[in-house]
């Protein structure tokens, strides 16, 4: 796992990715992914967040 990143928390993380809170921009959206990647969380909770941190790796937008 890498360091917490500055400015986003696992809940507000979770909630822009399940669409409960709507991101602000695309890149506060893609920030949101990218902290539950680099926290490992997007690999342990439901198997839906693996696969679409795995897309979204794939497509570019995010980083292992």
């Amino acid at each position: 796992m890498k360091p917490v990143k500055e400015g986003i928390d696992i809940f507000s993380a979770l909630s822009i990715c399940e669409g409960l809170t709507p991101p602000e921009n695309e890149e506060q959206y893609i920030k949101a992914w990218q902290f539950l990647i680099d926290t490992g969380y997007a690999w342990t909770l439901q198997g839906w967040f693996g696969r679409r941190a795995a897309e979204l790796i794939e497509a570019g937008y995010c980083t292992e």
